[in-house]
């Protein structure tokens, strides 16, 4: 590593190293344990999301608004994880941690956006919430298969424009310092403080993303709940505001699991120092944990999802002892 570093000059005016040195964990013992473990937790994630937009896809019954949410979901919860989990493996199971400078521009934007993703997509599904028990009346003709397709299809460009900016305020930098990433993969803000010349656009970019893409809606989420709360006080019997609520719950889970480590990282952050390797696995956690937990929760606090399960096993049955007969 030494003799990389040493090959760049402080008084060259523009420096566009070829590597990047991906740092990881720094005397973490039992290192290989965790990505082993990193390894289970994507096989998990893997499965269950495509277990969950396989029976969303089948199940006619399913083809709603909400569901075209919680497919939309599964999707980037398994591109996220794909994006992240396998190059993290490579890089420190195998020892293989140096990374092109494009091939980690390409691994930024993709964890990032797909990190993004996740984030937005939780908004789409707390106004589908919204919605369906603040306007009960209203709802189908609010939301239609076309509405939300639409709304998530404008999530998708808006986000992916957001972050190719992002990682074009990249080029004007020179990384004459080092070339040493200290996080678990190309992440933005090791990044970009490698720079020797003005990297302030690209603090500012920062600044500006995680208001958008986690303390906005993380806000708007909040206030959703806040107007759900009222409409289920104006509800007259306890059993009604229950089953009302009742839909609301495996939303509220996921958003939990989702937001509460990222802050909880964050204000640990600015309130004290946080060991790099704590910060490491926290972070880590933070964004491998919701994506296989996701299409758990569904499963097991949905009824929709369990009675479309139960209809599609029971039609294999009948269809397999046709077959035998």
């Amino acid at each position: 590593m030494s003799s990389l570093n040493a090959t760049f000059s402080p008084n060259d005016t523009f420096v566009r190293p070829q590597f990047f040195y991906v740092n990881g964990f720094s005397d973490l013992p039992n290192a290989k344990s965790y990505y082993i473990f990193m390894c289970f937790v994507y096989a998990i994630t893997v499965l269950g999301n495509s277990f969950i937009m396989f029976i969303i896809f089948m199940e006619r019954s399913l083809h709603t608004p909400k569901y075209v949410a919680i497919f939309n979901l599964a999707v980037v919860d398994m591109c996220g994880s794909t994006a992240l989990i396998p190059k993290m493996i490579e890089t420190f199971l195998f020892d293989s941690q140096f990374i092109t400078y494009e091939a980690c521009f390409a691994n930024m934007f993709f964890v990032h956006f797909f990190s993004s993703m996740q984030s937005i997509t939780l908004v789409v599904l707390a106004y589908d919430r919204f919605v369906a028990i603040c306007f009960p009346l209203k709802y189908h003709i609010i939301m239609t298969n076309n509405s939300i397709t639409v709304i998530l299809s404008l999530v998708w460009i808006v986000t992916a424009a957001i972050l190719i900016t992002v990682v074009l305020l990249f080029i004007r930098l020179s990384f004459c310092k080092s070339t040493v990433i200290n996080s678990y993969f190309c992440d933005h803000g090791p990044v970009f403080r490698l720079a020797c010349n003005d990297n302030s656009p690209n603090y500012r970019m920062a600044i500006f993303c995680t208001t958008i893409f986690f303390g906005a809606p993380l806000v708007v989420i909040a206030l959703s709940y806040v107007c759900i709360i009222f409409a289920l006080l104006k509800i007259a019997s306890l059993e009604g505001r229950l089953k009302a609520m009742k839909t609301c719950t495996s939303h509220l889970i996921l958003v939990a699991v989702f937001y509460l480590p990222i802050a909880a990282t964050y204000i640990a952050g600015l309130s004290s120092t946080i060991h790099p390797n704590a910060r490491i696995i926290n972070t880590s956690l933070a964004t491998v944990i919701p994506p296989m937990l996701n299409p758990i929760i569904y499963t097991l606090k949905t009824d929709e999802i369990m009675e479309a399960i139960k209809k599609f096993c029971k039609r294999n049955k009948i269809r397999s002892q046709v077959m035998e007969s």
